[in-house]
């Protein structure tokens, strides 16, 4: 009977936002496998005594990404951690948006700006945010017109020591939303649509809604491509047991990629309630492994 902790955050005193994990560890149990639901930063939890750790919602990581990173190491030494730690160290900054270009892999325009590096903003409509985020935190669109504004965000991100990324506002997601393909155990689980996260005038520091209007999705065989290209530049090839790519078309149309969630993907189970069994097959396959 192989135990497997599922790994999210402690989201006192609010409720859990991850609704998926009650399902999940229900139906790992049915299952039957040992399944906990545990919280990384608990420093009561022995990760030695799991045959896996799959982390699932750990969405308060990018407030404290050096802290996650090497938890993940240290868990990773005890016991088969998913994703592999290394692959939480790439994926856990947003620079790896570079590296895929690098690679060949359509993805959507990025700078980068660290602090201290000169601030140089593009003409036309744009979008700031860290390297480090999750939930469009310290995410805002700006026009030409926005520039002290959009100053002030850098400052404001520079002062915390986060680095900036600026990337082109993609208008093809105000008519074809952003598409996210899920993967696990190295097939596609899975497709779901949103729209645009980032209405304009929306304040860097406000609550947004991470996934407005989600729904299911069938991708187009261009966008499984694509999907497909970004997963395969990933260094190193490692085995990942989930994966999420998410989508948008550029301005010929074609998919590019936005981000490549390695770390803490939602799997929108309770949006795909079919992909539950696909799921805890996976997660039994990798704990036997």
């Amino acid at each position: 009977m192989p135990r497997v902790a599922l790994v999210t955050y402690d989201p006192r005193p609010e409720p859990s936002k991850d609704a998926d994990l009650p399902v999940l560890v229900a139906a790992l149990r049915e299952a039957g496998a040992e399944a906990d639901a545990v919280c990384w930063d608990d420093g009561d939890v022995d990760w030695a005594g799991y045959d896996l750790a799959v982390i699932r919602s750990t969405w308060d990581y990018s407030w404290r990404a050096a802290e996650f990173v090497a938890w993940a190491e240290r868990c990773g030494k005890v016991t088969r951690l998913a994703n592999p730690a290394d692959v939480v160290r790439w994926n856990t900054d947003k620079r790896y948006i570079g590296e895929l270009a690098e690679a060949g892999v359509p993805v959507v325009p990025t700078r980068y700006l660290a602090p201290g590096d000169p601030v140089a903003l593009p003409d036309g409509e744009y979008v700031v945010k860290p390297t480090s985020g999750a939930g469009a935190r310290y995410a805002a669109r700006y026009t030409s017109e926005q520039h002290d504004s959009a100053v002030r965000h850098l400052e404001r991100m520079h002062a915390e020591g986060l680095t900036a990324m600026v990337q082109p506002y993609m208008r093809g997601i105000d008519a074809g939303g952003e598409r996210a393909l899920q993967f696990f155990g190295g097939r596609l689980l899975h497709a779901s649509r949103k729209r645009a996260v980032l209405a304009r005038g929306t304040a860097f520091d406000a609550d947004k809604v991470a996934h407005p209007g989600l729904e299911q999705w069938t991708p187009a065989p261009a966008e499984l491509a694509v999907a497909e290209q970004a997963l395969a530049a990933v260094p190193n090839a490692p085995e990942l047991l989930y994966a999420r790519v998410d989508l948008v078309d550029g301005e010929d149309g074609q998919p590019r990629v936005m981000e490549l969630e390695l770390v803490e993907p939602n799997l929108f189970l309770f949006l795909h309630p079919g992909s539950v069994g696909a799921v805890v097959e996976g997660v039994l396959a990798a704990a036997r492994g």
